[in-house]
C-alpha cells in the first residue's frame, strides 16, 4: 500500500525553526519528485517546494531562502528544514509524490495526511 506521512509539525514562535519529515512506504521515492504543500484555513493549497528525483529544488518565492527540502533515499524520507518561521507560515503542510517535478497540485498522485504548523507568539 502507497502512503506517505508527515511528521514534526507543531507550534513555534515568530522566527523559530522546524523541521517536517515525510517517510514513504510501500514504494520507493527514489523514482519520484516529491513536493511540499500547505494548505491555511480558508485558502486554496500552494506548492511550496519540490525535489526532484535527481535532486534539483523548487521553491515558491514566499519561502526562498528561509526554508530547504532534502532527500535521503536511503531512509526513503524527504524533509523540509524550515526557518525564520512567520505567522503567515501557519498552515496545514503535506508532502506528495509525483512522476514530475513541479509546484502545481495536479501532477501529483500520491498525498499524505498532512501535519499541522502554527506559528504564534
Amino acid at each position: 500500500q502507497v502512503q506517505l506521512v508527515e511528521s514534526g509539525g507543531g507550534l513555534v514562535q515568530p522566527g523559530g525553526s522546524l523541521r517536517l519529515s515525510c517517510a514513504a512506504s510501500g514504494f520507493t521515492l527514489d523514482y519520484y519528485a516529491i513536493g511540499w504543500f500547505r494548505q491555511a484555513p480558508g485558502k486554496e493549497r500552494e506548492g511550496i517546494s519540490c525535489i526532484s528525483s535527481d535532486g534539483r529544488t523548487y521553491y515558491a518565492h514566499s519561502v526562498k531562502g528561509r526554508f530547504t527540502i532534502s532527500r535521503d533515499n536511503a531512509k526513503n524520507t524527504v524533509y523540509l528544514q524550515m526557518h525564520s518561521l512567520k505567522p503567515e507560515d501557519t498552515a496545514v503542510y503535506y508532502c506528495a509524490a509525483a512522476t514530475i517535478p513541479g509546484l502545481g497540485v495536479s501532477l501529483y498522485d500520491y498525498w499524505g495526511q498532512g501535519t499541522q504548523v502554527t506559528v504564534s507568539s
